[in-house]
């Protein structure tokens, strides 16, 4: 068989959920595959978008198809790090401090405008994405399995933002943009409106079932040759001309890990060319940067398919073992 019955079953585990967020978000059939592809390998999410365009009901919506607890904090630039990773709380009674967590100790947490919050505050989120885990006061607590954190943020308006540090968007697996909707995507959306809402969604899969989909993910088999490949295509994006700053190992490892997710969603426990292709711009685009010249006008996406036209994926598929 090309899968085993656990993969199958997964598979189609992950449809249905795909199929429950379309009831509420129309036409964003990749995107929340995407999403549920980041999901399973253990990365976090940067969506940049324009206002409106349903960045925070698609977060909303697929916290309750998983029946995860949600935490949202809206960032701000007065909000502080303890807004976010809790405080300890002094206690009369028995004389202890007491942990009382903050909107971060969720399974999937968004984090609303991330560029409006001061340096610190963002940098308060990097133990939490990377560590899975928040220090306070010398005293460091675990977060809930699985952690999700995925944060937005708008391209256009920049009057009062902090730009994020290369660090942290390294530390994002995927960057995805909604986008607007086509002409009859928006009057389907009106039709649907004073429906029922994400609220009243029945989950497809509890949190703990994706703790174990995780697990698999990660096992699904890697041909040398990919791996290779990866490599060499971070390789070479670090000296290539046209950027001030390529790949990091970190891209590497989440491109393979996400191309792994990919295999998982479609049936299979081994990569081909394809999952690599599907993931590479979401994954990659956000971790370089161009030189700016006006001969090359590239932008981050447009660069990376040059460069996958450059050095395309090879064409023979990846087989499992044995």
């Amino acid at each position: 068989m090309e899968f085993s019955k656990s993969s199958d079953y997964a598979a189609g585990l992950l449809e249905r959920l795909v199929q429950r967020v379309e009831t509420v978000m129309v036409g964003k059939t990749q995107e929340i595959r995407l999403i549920l592809i980041a999901m399973l390998s253990g990365g976090h999410i940067l969506l940049e978008d324009v206002p409106g365009t349903g960045k925070t009901k698609l977060i909303k919506t697929i916290a309750s198809c998983l029946g995860a607890s949600f935490g949202r904090i809206q960032f701000t630039s007065d909000v502080m790090p303890s807004d976010v990773t809790g405080t300890s709380v002094f206690k009369p009674i028995t004389g202890d401090f007491e942990y009382r967590s903050g909107p971060i100790m969720a399974n999937i947490v968004l984090g609303d405008e991330i560029n409006r919050a001061a340096p610190r505050t963002q940098s308060a989120l990097l133990e939490a994405m990377e560590e899975r885990s928040v220090t306070v006061d010398g005293s460091t607590y675990a977060l809930p399995k699985p952690f999700l954190l995925m944060a937005t943020q708008n391209p256009l308006q920049f009057e009062g933002t902090f730009r994020l540090p290369e660090a942290q968007l390294d530390r994002f697996m995927m960057r995805l943009s909604l986008g607007y909707p086509t002409v009859l995507e928006e009057v389907e959306m009106m039709n649907r409106q004073g429906g029922y809402g994400d609220a009243f969604i029945r989950p497809v899969m509890l949190a703990e079932e994706l703790v174990k989909m995780q697990r698999e993910a990660s096992a699904v088999f890697v041909d040398p040759v990919i791996k290779e490949y990866i490599a060499g295509f971070a390789a070479n994006s670090r000296i290539h001309p046209e950027l001030v700053l390529g790949i990091s190992p970190r891209g590497s490892i989440a491109w393979m890990c996400a191309a792994q997710a990919a295999a998982y969603m479609n049936g299979r426990m081994y990569v081909i060319p394809d999952d690599v292709k599907e993931v590479a711009i979401p994954v990659l685009s956000h971790r370089i940067r161009s030189r700016a010249d006006l001969s090359h006008p590239y932008n981050s996406e447009s660069m990376i398919r040059s460069l996958l036209q450059e050095m395309p994926v090879p064409v023979q598929p990846a087989r499992a073992r044995g």
